[in-house]
Parts: C-alpha cells; sequence; structure tokens
C-alpha cells in the first residue's frame, strides 16, 4: 500500500517548484572566482598616503602601481625596482601599453624632487596617465 502526498503536483502530476541547483552552482562559481581575484587587486607595499578628500574614481581590473617609500625605494606592484630598470618593468608590466594609467603612490614624506623625477621618467618613456594615489578622507574627518 502506497501514499501519496500531492502538495506539489497538479492535477496531471507535474511539479511546480523552482529549481535551485544551477543557481546554487552559479553563484558558488562567482564565489570562487572573487576569492581568487580580490588579492590580485591589492598591493603589499607599505606606504604612508597623504589624505585626499576628493571622490575616489573607480579602478580598472588590472592596475599597475608605482609606489615609492620613505627611504625613496620603488616598487612596480610589489617588486622592486630602481630607477634605470623602472622603465623596462613598466613596459613588461603593461605590456607595451603606452596608455595604461600608473597609479602613482608616494610616501608623504616623500621629497617633491624625488616625486618629479620618476613622473619626468614616466613622461619620458611615454606613460602620459598617471594617477596619484591618496588615502581617502571620511565626510567626519574632512570637516
Amino acid at each position: 500500500m502506497a501514499m501519496s502526498f500531492n502538495e506539489n503536483h497538479d492535477d496531471n502530476g507535474e511539479m511546480h517548484d523552482i529549481n535551485v541547483t544551477p543557481f546554487i552552482d552559479v553563484m558558488l562559481v562567482l564565489l570562487i572566482i572573487f576569492m581568487v581575484a580580490a588579492p590580485l587587486a591589492t598591493v603589499d607595499v607599505k606606504v604612508n598616503l597623504p589624505a585626499s578628500s576628493s571622490q575616489p574614481q573607480p579602478r580598472p581590473e588590472k592596475p599597475i602601481y608605482l609606489s615609492v617609500k620613505a627611504d625613496k625605494t620603488m616598487f612596480i606592484g610589489n617588486d622592486e625596482v630602481t630607477q634605470e630598470n623602472m622603465v623596462n618593468t613598466l613596459m613588461a608590466a603593461t605590456e607595451g601599453k603606452k596608455d595604461t594609467t600608473i597609479f602613482f603612490r608616494a610616501d608623504k614624506s616623500v621629497d617633491y624632487e624625488t616625486m618629479m623625477n620618476v613622473m619626468d621618467t614616466l613622461h619620458q618613456a611615454g606613460y602620459l596617465k598617471i594617477g596619484l594615489v591618496g588615502q581617502e578622507v571620511t565626510a567626519a574627518k574632512a570637516g
């Protein structure tokens, strides 16, 4: 003797529930992609940035960061570079695309001359899009 509960079936025996298994599969794949991609979009070089109250601009999916620390050591991403090999390293990082925006991060104790030398080197190499990165200030601190 078999007993059947006809909760989700109509008179024809068809089910009316939504199959959420494909939705869950897609969400898990997206979660894995974000977990892998999130650490790649950050730079681990510690720089004491000056504050800025301007509206932050959206970043590209693979930003190129040029950082100058307080002791004037330079990094492209997390790799240390010198003034001499900076252009070659940038060419490799940007795959030769001169219209790539270079995000320039300098410690607030770095002197103006050092910043101008780095920016002149970028300009002479053909990198004309330079974005200056600062630390974001909340509205409570700015006002």
